[in-house]
């Protein structure tokens, strides 16, 4: 398999989406020659659709470079496509920064950035990663899945932890000055945003006025140290391959609580209960080898209401279907262990 896209599986890119086969070699070309590819222009030799559509249109470009190697690479495009989601996502132009100035220094970080292009005309930006082949989403892993899932979600949770305590020092560099950062009137919005959709679920979930009108349920998040976070660990958005571990998509980074993550990759009724401490000890120990904070748990069930007012809060059409109902059983649930109703 190579499932480097990790997000909507219903659909593929459509065609008309991608750059024509000679623009896609003069960005290709270019991208690689900034990176130290040599001068020549690349050859595309065959194009491809990977078997999920991510946020932007995205192919597989297998060419050949000045030398004669050949290369698979993975091409994200921005294609005049916008996905803010009220601050919460960025666009190409702002993953590409994310690989430039965060992940492109960590050595033993992959997927590659092999360089980005910039129209000068319209300022669209493409972006060229590595492709990794032969790996499987670890959400949907099934090759003895009772081994090898539970071992690859305490991996990822023991990389995001190494990875917020690495990078929570570096908040204020101005190096990283471009990510978003979740402050009150972030958070603020999401819930009241959830409480406006809701309309037709008021009647249902009374207490819902409560916890939205209140800034009490995300205070946590503000009160601890902040960290540079993925912003969407979902286990869709890690990579398994044999013993290694990649984690992709990162249009979502931005500065705030590292328990986001740790929220992210063990949220929904499919993780047992054992497998998603199991998740929480190995994360803690990667970013606080000294022991657990006092605050821990606390933070981690705000950063669990965060992440269904996320969800909930997107689109009037989510807040009410039926398959997000039981966010609200889980948010009345989180919200009175925090003795916020």
């Amino acid at each position: 398999m190579g499932k480097q896209s990790a997000g909507r599986s219903d659909l593929k890119t459509p065609v008309s989406l991608l750059p024509d086969q000679q623009t896609l070699t003069l960005r290709l070309s270019a991208a690689l020659r900034s990176k130290g590819h040599g001068q020549q222009p690349v050859r595309v030799l065959r194009r491809s659709l990977p078997p999920f559509m991510s946020t932007f249109p995205n192919e597989i470009v297998t060419c050949q470079l000045a030398n004669g190697r050949k290369r698979r690479v993975f091409a994200k495009y921005q294609a005049g496509q916008s996905h803010e989601s009220y601050g919460h996502r960025g666009d190409i132009p702002y993953e590409t920064e994310v690989y430039r100035r965060i992940l492109q220094p960590l050595p033993e970080f992959r997927p590659r950035c092999l360089g980005a292009y910039t129209d000068a005309l319209t300022g669209e930006v493409s972006l060229f990663l590595e492709y990794l082949g032969d790996n499987v989403r670890l959400s949907d892993m099934v090759w003895k899945r009772s081994v090898r899932q539970p071992w690859a979600m305490a991996q990822a949770a023991r990389w995001i932890g190494h990875f917020h305590a690495s990078h929570q020092e570096r908040v204020d560099d101005d190096s990283l000055a471009f990510l978003k950062r979740y402050d009150a009137e972030y958070y603020r919005g999401w819930s009241q945003r959830t409480y406006e959709f809701a309309r037709l679920l008021h009647g249902r979930f009374p207490w819902l006025a409560e916890l939205c009108k209140s800034d009490d349920w995300f205070a946590p998040l503000l009160a601890e140290p902040p960290s540079v976070i993925h912003g969407e660990f979902y286990a869709k958005t890690v990579l398994v391959r044999k013993q290694s571990l990649f984690m992709v998509d990162w249009e979502s980074a931005a500065v705030a609580a590292g328990e986001i993550d740790l929220g992210a990759l063990t949220e929904g009724k499919h993780w047992p209960v054992a497998l998603v401490r199991k998740c929480e000890r190995a994360y803690v120990r990667a970013r606080w080898p000294e022991g657990e904070p006092g605050s821990f748990r606390r933070t981690l069930d705000a950063a669990k209401i965060y992440l269904h007012f996320r969800w909930l809060g997107e689109r009037p059409d989510w807040t009410v279907r039926e398959k997000n109902l039981s966010r609200y059983d889980d948010l009345y649930a989180t919200a009175k262990r925090l003795v916020l109703l």
